[in-house]
């Protein structure tokens, strides 16, 4: 159960980071208060994940999901670059996060 609380406290950061681009430097009402909500869910959310997980595991996971998905988030809704280099670069996050998940005990 602890994998599904991390990779939710992931998505919440995804949450945040995207409402955090639209928030124009909290200068926006409701795109600043997606965000803090979203800050608030994933750090309560991660904290109940390491209650389990190893430290250094629950927090690269969680970051590296965060990572990911505002990778994907960027492209999706803000119309970043999809190049090789960049495919290249966020495949080598989630390899990383396959290892810490088949590596880990819990």
């Amino acid at each position: 159960m602890a994998w599904v609380i991390l990779f939710l406290a992931g998505i919440a950061e995804v949450i945040w980071a995207v409402g955090l681009k639209y928030s124009e430097g909290f200068t926006r009402t409701w795109p600043s208060v997606i965000t803090v909500v979203g800050m608030a869910i994933s750090i309560w959310l991660l904290a109940l994940a390491m209650r389990t997980l190893p430290l250094g595991t629950a927090y690269a996971v969680w970051t590296g999901i965060g990572a990911v998905g505002s990778f994907i988030a960027g492209i999706l809704l803000m119309g970043e670059a999809v190049n090789a280099a960049r495919i290249v670069s966020v495949s080598l996050i989630v390899l990383g996060l396959i290892g810490l998940k088949l590596s880990s005990a819990s």
